[in-house]
């Protein structure tokens, strides 16, 4: 017996139409996604040039006397962070890492000082290495550490520039291994 064989399927007239929707409708949120990402890149990008041009002219005026009729302080961070190893009495290896910021109140000395920063760092990493772990294990040694690496640093401003450029040393992080 033959199997009667109806009519071919018809596709229903918006069965065509859907599929095409379906790519419409994932090219519009593509391009949407593009376009939000596109405008948080541009706004990221104003808004940062914009923040760094009002930075460059508040560093280009003078700082503004504080309370004390001194100038503000102005900070320089030294990056990267010291690290330096000597030796204990008991010939074990030991290590120092340390984060330094220079405090001024001059920002053309500090500008003329940042020229001879690789001198800078080479003193102080000497003056680091130099120290016994018990002396500067305490807080008193890492105070008389920091007092030196003041000197240090102004009796090189002294030396390069002629004049006293940074008014102490800070340290911002002190880790001994």
């Amino acid at each position: 017996m033959a199997k009667k064989q109806g009519p071919p399927d018809v596709p229903a007239p918006g069965a065509e139409t859907s599929g095409k929707g379906k790519i419409k409708l994932i090219v519009a949120i593509v391009l949407g996604l593009l376009l939000a990402v596109g405008l948080s890149v541009a706004s990221t990008l104003y808004f940062m040039n914009r923040d760094d041009a009002g930075k460059g002219e508040e560093q280009a005026q003078a700082p503004a006397p504080t309370a004390s009729g001194k100038p503000a302080a102005i900070y320089e961070v030294l990056a990267p962070a010291f690290v330096v190893n000597f030796s204990n009495n008991g010939g074990r290896q030991r290590y120092m890492q340390v984060s330094v910021a220079l405090m001024s109140r001059d920002q053309v000395a500090l500008d003329a000082l940042k020229e001879h920063m690789p001198l800078l760092r080479n003193q102080l990493v000497m003056l680091f290495s130099s120290q016994d772990f018990a002396t500067i294990a305490t807080p008193v040694g890492q105070e008389m550490l920091r007092q030196q690496a003041t000197a240090s640093v102004q009796e090189l401003a002294n030396k390069e520039i002629g004049k006293l450029a940074v008014e102490q040393v800070l340290f911002t992080n002190f880790v001994l291994q």
